[in-house]
């Protein structure tokens, strides 16, 4: 009774393996799986002229101009540097990236509501300034000063009542002027 070995490519009649024939095409005596890759190249082909003519590929951002670096050498670090761009990272030494953070703190403070909030971003602020100025690495040197917490606090407050006041007036000025009729004399013209 022949068995299965563990190879699937043998049957065991008696004692002596021998190799199984794989399946062929009747037509063209090749193996089912050379006649499948084969065929599937078409097929790709066909589905990619199917798609050309219903327009899928015409509103492809690029279409017409020519392909970016296209020519120039291989640089393998491409991937990090298109990353840095595509992000808008900034790799700026710590000195020159608290300087900027220094000029920026108004605006980013001004989106916050929460004075709690404000002091936390503010002692964030100051913690890293302390913790740049004791790090000895190279580079340009530290002279961004800490902020005096109370100080950007009250000056918070102040640019926000500001900007309450300013909105209030805005709304006051495009509101409609309230009419001096009386609801009854109103409700008798319906």
């Amino acid at each position: 009774m022949p068995g299965r070995d563990r190879n699937d490519d043998f049957e065991t009649a008696g004692t002596q393996p021998v190799r199984k024939e794989r399946e062929r095409d009747d037509r063209t005596g090749r193996s089912a799986a050379a006649a499948r890759i084969a065929q599937q190249s078409t097929w790709v082909d066909l589905q990619v002229r199917r798609a050309m003519e219903r327009g899928a590929f015409d509103d492809l951002p690029g279409q017409g101009k020519p392909i970016e670096d296209l020519g120039v050498e291989h640089d393998p670090d491409w991937w990090v540097k298109k990353l840095v761009e595509r992000e808008n990272i900034a790799l700026l030494p710590p000195a020159i990236a608290l300087r900027k953070e220094d000029a920026e703190l108004h605006d980013r403070l001004d989106d916050i509501t929460a004075e709690s909030e404000v002091r936390r971003e503010l002692d964030d602020f100051n913690r890293r300034v302390v913790e740049t100025r004791r790090q000895l690495q190279g580079g340009p040197p530290v002279v961004t000063p800490t902020r005096d917490v109370d100080a950007e606090v009250a000056a918070w407050r102040e640019r926000r009542t500001a900007r309450i006041e300013a909105q209030r007036a805005t709304l006051a000025a495009t509101r409609p002027a309230p009419s001096t009729r009386s609801w009854w004399s109103r409700w008798r013209s319906r």
